[in-house]
């Protein structure tokens, strides 16, 4: 029988713990308990400000409540949601002769809907194009990102969703 990895993943003080076999991360724990001061919080339902959810038969990745707090940021906590990204060929210009718009706000906004991007990849493009103007933003730009939080104000629940091993399910 092969040996079955055991993956540990820190972040300051947190460990994230993941084998297929329960009893491989249990002897873990008991090891690291024997060395160090340590809490054991089960199982991982919030990460980064990642919402894992773990059923049966599949994991979720989603950042609902980090979306909501980025609305709420930008002003656009009660925005109508849109049910595209962007405008259809839409050109945006580092030109641009509209009016300038506050950087950091902007530069805020953008990094993070960059953040979001980690359970969002629908976004990802769109979240690239606007980052091309963070230099110099202006009321275009701005526009562009407004209605991409309307997008995402429409699409809080939305997830990654991976199989678990073994699951020959649809999902």
């Amino acid at each position: 029988m092969g040996k079955e990895e055991l993956v540990v993943d820190m972040y300051v003080d947190d460990l994230i713990i993941t084998n297929t076999r329960a009893e491989d991360i249990d002897s873990f724990k008991h090891e690291m308990v024997a060395h160090f001061k340590m809490s054991n919080l089960g199982t991982l339902s919030y990460y980064l400000s990642i919402e894992v959810r773990q059923g049966k038969q599949s994991i979720s990745l989603g950042q609902r409540a980090y979306a909501e707090k980025l609305l709420e940021r930008s002003d656009m906590a009660e925005c109508k949601p849109c049910a595209t990204l962007m405008e259809e060929r839409l050109k945006l210009s580092k030109h641009s002769t509209t009016a300038k718009v506050d950087v950091t706000r902007y530069r805020s906004i953008v990094g993070g809907l960059c953040y979001l991007m980690h359970t969002r990849p629908d976004i990802t493009f769109t979240v690239g194009y606007v980052s091309w103007f963070m230099e110099d933003p202006r009321e275009h730009h701005w526009s562009t990102v407004k209605r991409l939080l309307r997008y995402v104000k429409g699409m809080l629940d939305q997830a990654i969703i991976f199989p678990k091993s073994g699951n020959k399910g649809g999902l």
